[in-house]
């Protein structure tokens, strides 16, 4: 066994428990659409989806309660706008699953 080993398996339990306790589809959205689409300033996507809709609709895709997984699919898969499409070797096809069914709210 190489020194490696225990840091490894360290982190890999790190990993499940904090993973445990959050919606499947959350690190995803955290890793590759927070950074444009989260709320507040100085997040592109989420302006631009506030210009575009101007006060008929959220623009921070986690506050909306309108999308569709085949909305958030083809978006992802397609692009929109100014937003570049992912591919399966970015986005695997469970994520996008799990990243759909995370952005899916029932209107409060």
């Amino acid at each position: 066994m190489n020194g490696r080993t225990p840091l490894a398996l360290a982190l890999i339990g790190c990993i499940a428990i904090a993973s445990a306790d959050e919606p499947a589809g959350q690190p995803v959205f955290r890793k590759w659409c927070a950074p444009c689409h989260a709320p507040g300033p100085n997040h592109p996507g989420t302006a631009a989806l506030e210009a575009l809709y101007g006060n008929t609709r959220l623009g921070a895709l986690e506050q909306r309660t309108d999308l569709t997984e085949a909305v958030v699919r083809r978006a992802v898969r397609q692009g929109a706008f100014s937003m570049p499409f992912f591919r399966k070797t970015e986005i695997s096809d469970p994520d996008l699953v799990a990243l759909a069914r995370y952005l899916v709210r029932p209107a409060k």
